[in-house]
């Protein structure tokens, strides 16, 4: 740290920060300007921490504050907000590159991708350690699997587009599936790369690097990281105790599978014993409570011959289509059904005695959709299905859960190969019971769509009204089961014994399991497959990645060891893992690479991140390239010491040390150089004109969602809450394809949405709302370090003609008419509501007469298009 000096230099160091810059100045024979103004200073930092501006309530109360330390209480109080993770969370979010739709030519949404987005709100809010935010976001599920947060945290790694056509569609072991896989492995590497040690790591793909010290083995070796992830959506429990549970349960019903057949120990107890015996006595005891239901209509989408048969079920014959969908239609006289039944049975006309068609007996329900109507009410073509919940079977086929069949997803179904030959049973429950006067037609679709003829081959359909899940699932015994009940227990070996307790104790298991709370879904990178209720995930193989000399995948060469970047020294550049096809060790060994003390890329990338949003440039007007294509820092010793103070000792909060980004906020904006006013000073202009050793602060003007929010805070419409799924401002139909139609010019300015903060905003990557993207919105296509900030006048154009704007000058004229009925009394308080302070005289006049004219909204838009209101001195 430099000794304090002021030659040359008006400052007055306040701290160390100011040290570096005095002495900067004094180098270049520059003068630093006086300190701006309270009025300026509130607006100023206001926008910084919390990108919204004071009230006219907060700017008196601070211009009247006559303490010493009234602007670092200001200060403090702005760091406690809640906006202010909501401000920080959205400049990592254009560096992140976040968006809630693919992109590509198929531009799906991304419903569950908001989460993320909150996860980073509350880091911020929480001033989680650097270390710690880094860690999870490439590596949460598995460095903190007690914290579901953490999972939520691995959508950094998802955050960017999706090729959905190529990682989707096309075949699998194919060219092109590689290539797709390639490049979708780079945008994880350059996301990551780029966002926390500031490095072009993605120009190693074709070659080494021209200019940096980056292989292209560097390259491959952190593609090899990520060579176990794909993006989609997977599951977490918001609430920790509930998480815990489910993986308790998990863990116990896999251990119970694993028993199947031994005569464990555990399951012979005597508490173990006398509770297969309650179970036993209780099931003996409950009634049949289930009706089957006679078929009135029978169809089947695609040719297959269905018959109905005296026990009512329906056998399938002749023709087997490769897909097919039966259609049965029933009536029933019950009210309040609370379950169905499946019944898919065997039948010596089917290739093993089926129940399925195909030639191994085995079947695939893709889904089971119930839809209920009046009697004499027909089915309308957009008539939704019942809601079912808690599907459960007597057997499911490994990968082949009957929850599948209630997913929405026609890629997965139900099966039970290999147990072919024999009865099978599907009970679901009714989310609400189906009580509908007179009699009710059932109409229940079997989509069978996996294709190769796995068709069911002799369907039955029942019902009830119970609510006993013990009756419900009686039919559900399996058979080597039912063989032990009919045995009493005195002949009974000690394997029957444990093998009905162990069934006891499992059905009991998937119960509370299936009760849980159903998860959230987030759009993020996982090494795991897409799991059910009762089916804990399971892990995907780790692909092959080599090194692609010119990134041609023909031209592959030596396989990639999962490593970084061998240019740093101290952390090892390829990782030592003692398993190597574990995809979770790959990742967390590069967040340990990362947030290792020794790293300095690390921590010297977050703080000029950090100073580039305080003073409109960093340090290093390059934030994601400190390399050598990148800027050389103006200040590089202040660099170094910010990296270092953030930094710690191996993470460490110390004396002395700032050791949290909170500290770092408030260590720059109580700097006397970031206390600067913005005026200008020819001669300083003439040595240095772009302000690069700040002489004076930067005037910078409001990025997009500032605008936003500050017009929508001075006619007090902002609706504060936060967190959630993010709104939709538009007008959303169906497209073409997957891409949806968005209207944002007919959107209703007054729908609650709008008064949402922008950080709120569903985004979409190739249809951007136009006043945003008017105002230079981060490009969510790219990773954004440095946002555009023009002055057009189509930017003109728009706050004076845009709908919202329009809108919202008309609630500001409104708000403002409450102060009192005189005119120039309403100009007043627009005036301070807009630009914090009362109006000169000539502002009176102008605007006075300009509203006597054009009415006073239009008073109003002129305000909200000046460059006051628009820029931050």
């Amino acid at each position: 740290m430099p000794e304090s000096g002021q030659a040359f230099s008006s400052l007055t160091p306040v701290n160390s920060i100011d040290d570096f810059i005095v002495q900067a100045l004094a180098r270049q024979n520059l003068m630093a300007s006086p300190q701006a103004d309270r009025r300026t200073l509130i607006r100023r930092v206001s926008f910084d921490l919390l990108g919204l501006p004071p009230s006219p309530e907060e700017v008196d109360e601070f211009l009247n504050d006559p303490r010493e330390d009234a602007y670092e209480r200001l200060v403090d109080r702005l760091l406690a907000s809640p906006h202010f993770g909501e401000r920080w969370a959205r400049h990592w979010m254009d560096v992140a590159h976040y968006a809630e739709s693919h992109g590509h030519d198929q531009d799906r949404p991304r419903p569950t991708a908001w989460p993320y987005r909150d996860y980073l709100i509350r880091s911020f809010n929480d001033d989680k350690s650097y270390s710690q935010f880094v860690a999870e976001q490439v590596a949460g599920d598995t460095l903190f699997p007690e914290d579901p947060q953490a999972i939520v945290a691995t959508g950094f790694l998802a955050t960017g587009p999706f090729d959905e056509s190529s990682l989707q569609s096309i075949q699998d072991d194919t060219d092109d599936r590689r290539i797709a896989q390639y490049l979708d492995r780079d945008d994880m590497v350059t996301t990551v790369m780029s966002t926390f040690v500031s490095t072009t790591v993605h120009c190693a793909r074709c070659h080494d690097h021209f200019f940096d010290p980056i292989s292209q083995a560097d390259y491959y070796a952190l593609q090899a990281v990520f060579a176990g992830v794909d993006k989609g959506e997977r599951t977490f429990d918001a609430d920790p105790d509930v998480s815990r549970r489910r993986q308790m349960l998990r863990a116990e019903l896999t251990r119970l599978r694993g028993l199947k057949g031994q005569a464990d120990p555990l399951l012979l107890t005597p508490s173990a014993q006398e509770i297969a015996a309650a179970w036993e006595a209780k099931q003996a005891a409950a009634p049949s409570v289930w009706q089957t239901l006679d078929p009135v209509e029978i169809k089947s989408a695609d040719g297959s011959t269905l018959t109905k048969q005296p026990d009512g079920s329906v056998l399938a014959s002749e023709k087997r289509p490769e897909k097919d969908t039966y259609t049965l239609t029933f009536h029933t006289s019950l009210r309040g059904l609370t379950a169905l039944r499946l019944e898919v049975l065997a039948d010596d006309s089917l290739s093993k005695r089926g129940p399925g068609r195909q030639d191994n007996g085995n079947l695939h329900l893709s889904e089971l959709k119930v839809f209920a109507t009046p009697d004499g009410q027909a089915l309308a073509a957009d008539a939704k299905p019942l809601a079912l919940k808690n599907p459960r079977a007597d057997f499911n086929q490994d990968g082949w859960t009957i929850a599948h069949t209630i997913d929405g997803n026609p890629g997965t179904a139900w099966g039970i190969y290999p147990r072919v030959g024999e009865d099978h049973r599907a009970i679901y429950e009714f989310a609400q019971p189906v009580t509908i006067e007179g009699r009710t037609v059932l109409t229940v679709a079997l989509e069978q769509l996996h294709g190769g003829g796995h068709l069911i081959g002799r369907p039955r359909i029942s019902v009830t009204t119970a609510t006993e899940s013990l009756a419900l699932d009686g039919e559900l015994i399996p058979a080597e089961i039912n063989t032990i009940l009919k045995k009493s227990a005195a002949e009974r070996s000690d394997l029957e014994r444990g093998e009905l307790a162990r069934y006891v104790r499992q059905s009991q298991v998937e119960r509370d399991l299936v009760a849980l709370p159903v998860p959230q879904m987030i759009f993020a990178a996982s090494g795991e497959t897409k799991s059910d209720a009762l089916a804990p995930p399971s892990k995907r193989p780790v692909r092959m990645v080599h090194l692609l000399t010119r990134g041609d995948i023909k031209q592959a060469k030596d396989v990639a060891k999962a490593g970084s970047l061998t240019c740093v020294e101290g952390p090892a550049a390829r990782f030592d893992l003692a398993n190597a096809s574990d995809e979770a060790a790959r990742r967390a060994a590069l967040a340990e690479w990362l947030t290792d003390h020794r790293n300095v890329l690390t921590w010297r990338s977050i703080a000029n991140r950090i100073w580039h949003h305080h003073f409109g440039r960093g340090l290093c007007d390059t934030p994601n390239d400190l390399g050598q294509m990148g800027s050389k820092p103006t200040h590089p010793e202040l660099l170094d010491w910010l990296a270092v103070e953030l930094r710690g000792t191996g993470g460490a909060e110390e004396r002395g040390s700032i050791a949290s980004l909170k500290r770092l906020h408030r260590l720059i904006v109580t700097s006397a150089t970031y206390r600067q006013s913005s005026q200008a000073n020819e001669r300083n202009a003439a040595i240095d004109g772009d302000n690069r050793f700040l002489w004076r602060m930067n005037r910078t003007r409001l990025d997009a969602e500032s605008v936003r929010d500050a017009l929508i805070v001075t006619t007090g419409k902002l609706d504060r809450r936060m967190g959630g799924e993010s709104v939709k401002q538009f007008i959303q139909t169906p497209g073409i394809h997957v891409t949806p139609n968005v209207d944002y010019a007919n959107f209703d300015p007054d729908r609650p949405e709008n008064g949402r903060r922008s950080v709120y905003r569903f985004i979409f990557r190739t249809l951007p709302d136009p006043l945003m993207e008017t105002l230079d919105v981060a490009d969510s296509s790219q990773l954004t370090a440095v946002r555009n900030s023009s002055v057009t006048a189509l930017q003109a154009l728009s706050m004076l003609n845009n709908p919202l704007v329009v809108r919202q000058s008309e609630h500001l004229a409104a708000r403002a008419s409450q102060a009192s009925g005189d005119l120039e009394h309403q100009i007043s308080a627009a005036v301070r509501l807009v630009l914090q302070r009362d109006f000169t005289e000539r502002e009176r006049t102008v605007l006075s007469n300009y509203a006597r004219q054009h009415g006073l909204p239009n008073a109003c838009r002129v305000l909200l298009n000046s460059n006051e209101f628009l820029f931050v001195d």
